[in-house]
């Protein structure tokens, strides 16, 4: 049977986030931000192992105790200037424990709220799927496209649009030639797609959210810690 592996990139400097400090190592409840992501991975009976992807020069990682993640956990300082070469070097650093046709779960290091129950809808429902796919919801809100300065020009219908999530999950070997050949892409599914296929859209939930500014932080530990009391 096919494994699975997660890499998580985690090379950038969150620059749009605004802080001092890469965003991945914000304290969120207690920890740094990204050692909820890792630990949810980590969890996963189905993840065999989980690799982060960090910059060569990151000086930020030491500092911290990881122990309590396990062994599944292995880093790779080769983090490249975009998503794309940092999900090629984590590749790259699983070539000799990998098949081609294992899957490969990539997920955002500024997605903490990953829950075991995402995880396993992602691997149930895409386990026969002949391409792969990713975690997404429905586009709920009205879409208005903004014009030079910054008034509504139009808006968008939002029927059949959904906002992409991660984990995003494919082939070994068909993620790592399609990323090869789409440096260029966003995300994993967008190098899928551009190989000429189509990515198959799992349901996911808007917890699952990506921490891109300081107010989402404050919503990703409400978010936590109301899981906790539960």
């Amino acid at each position: 049977m096919p494994r699975h592996f997660a890499i998580v990139p985690a090379a950038g400097s969150g620059s749009r986030f605004g802080a001092g400090l890469p965003k991945q190592y914000l304290s969120l409840a207690g920890r740094p931000l990204i050692h909820h992501t890792l630990a949810a991975l980590c969890r996963s009976s189905h993840i065999a192992r989980v690799l982060v992807v960090l910059a060569p020069d990151d000086k930020h990682w030491a500092g911290y105790d990881w122990r309590d993640l396990g062994p599944k956990l292995e880093t790779v300082y080769a983090g490249g200037a975009t998503r794309a070469e940092s999900v090629l070097a984590g590749l790259c650093a699983l070539e000799t424990a990998v098949a081609d046709d294992d899957w490969v779960l990539v997920h955002d290091a500024a997605r903490p709220c990953l829950t075991q129950g995402m995880i396993d809808a992602l691997v149930d429902e895409l386990a026969d799927d002949p391409v792969g796919g990713l975690l997404a919801v429905p586009v709920a809100d009205t879409l208005k496209r903004q014009d030079a300065g910054q008034r509504v020009a139009a808006t968008e219908p939002r029927d059949g649009l959904w906002q992409a999530q991660t984990p995003q999950m494919f082939r070994y070997a068909e993620l790592q030639a399609a990323l090869g050949a789409a440096t260029a892409v966003t995300d994993e599914a967008g190098a899928i797609e551009a190989s000429g296929q189509r990515p198959k859209l799992v349901r996911g939930d808007a917890t699952n959210l990506k921490v891109t500014f300081p107010a989402d932080l404050a919503l990703a530990e409400l978010i936590l810690f109301a899981r906790r009391e539960r």
